[in-house]
């Protein structure tokens, strides 16, 4: 099966205009954090991350699908000596936005890095915030499920009478369970925790994470041949995995450099697939629709319009 993949150099509030309504199936991306990555990135105060966030979020809003989902990888920052509140903040301001937080996942990072701090412990976890723009939406969970492991056994050996039953939460939650449902079964459904170590195949980019962390939401909120959207691209780890499950994907990126070593990295993932092989260009605008449909005729519909410059320093 071949997948299309395609790689736009500028800021994403920007490149993202030229795209119809309701295009993608799946975003999922690691903004820059606040006052992160400065080198690279330049980086966003904390107190103006939600305002520099919201045009963004606009515009994911606006070109994902109903059935969509938009997962949003991200941490907030210690500020004298406690943590800031702008994750709390936007998450707020998302939902006045349209957005639905369905859902949040946590990335438990089994080999975080070690340090000591007077008046807390090191970070081994960050978000994964789950958005939807309505209740109903694609969601795989047959594609993620875990082996039961090893308490099955011993626990499904013997059955009381309470667990060949409903029986009821005597909390009074409202909440029941039947234990003899399990039985005879290899494979469960997962928590909303994910263990992921943080080492990743990339090592040319400053904040790339691991393949495990895109590739388990690319599983269970997509199909394959959708559409999925990176809109912080970095180098492309996202679209790398993407591709290799079949998927096809767009990234934007606002470094050029960053650009250039994901298109050699789809590439060479694409060329080791076996698939067939694609042209796999870096635009730093948008192009005319009647040419790049020549080239790219499974690319989503886009706007025929003259593209707009995405600002200086804006965007990753």
């Amino acid at each position: 099966m071949s997948v299309e993949t395609k790689i736009i150099q500028g800021d994403c509030a920007e490149a993202l205009k030229s795209f119809s309504n309701e295009t993608f199936d799946l975003i999922v991306t690691s903004p820059p954090y606040a006052d992160r990555r400065i080198n690279t990135y330049g980086g966003t105060k904390p107190e103006h991350y939600v305002e520099w966030f919201l045009p963004r979020s606009a515009e994911f809003l606006r070109v994902l699908k109903p059935t969509g989902s938009f997962v949003l990888n991200i941490k907030e920052k210690v500020e004298n000596g406690e943590r800031h509140t702008y994750v709390l903040e936007l998450i707020l301001a998302l939902r006045k936005q349209g957005w639905l937080w369905t859902e949040e996942y946590i990335w438990h990072k089994r080999n975080c890095y070690p340090g000591k701090w007077p008046n807390r412990f090191r970070d081994a976890w960050e978000r994964c915030l789950h958005f939807t723009k309505s209740r109903k939406f694609k969601m795989n969970q047959e594609a993620v499920m875990v082996p039961m492991g090893d308490w099955a056994g011993a626990r499904l050996k013997s059955l009381g009478k309470n667990d060949v039953v409903r029986y009821d939460s005597q909390v009074g939650s409202g909440f029941g369970k039947n234990i003899a449902n399990w039985m005879d079964r290899t494979m469960a459904y997962p928590t909303n925790v994910l263990h992921l170590a943080t080492e990743c195949g990339n090592k040319n980019h400053s904040a790339a994470f691991p393949t495990a962390l895109p590739e388990w939401f690319i599983r269970l909120f997509s199909d394959e041949g959708d559409w999925v959207l990176d809109p912080f691209a970095g180098s492309g780890t996202t679209l790398n995995v993407a591709s290799r499950l079949g998927r096809n994907s767009i990234g934007i990126e606002v470094l050029p450099e960053y650009c250039q070593i994901a298109q050699q990295s789809v590439v060479g993932n694409q060329l080791q697939l076996l698939e067939e092989r694609r042209a796999y260009d870096v635009s730093d605008k948008s192009e005319d629709r009647d040419v790049h449909q020549t080239k790219h005729p499974r690319l989503p519909s886009e706007k025929t319009r003259k593209p707009r410059r995405a600002k200086a320093g804006a965007g990753t």
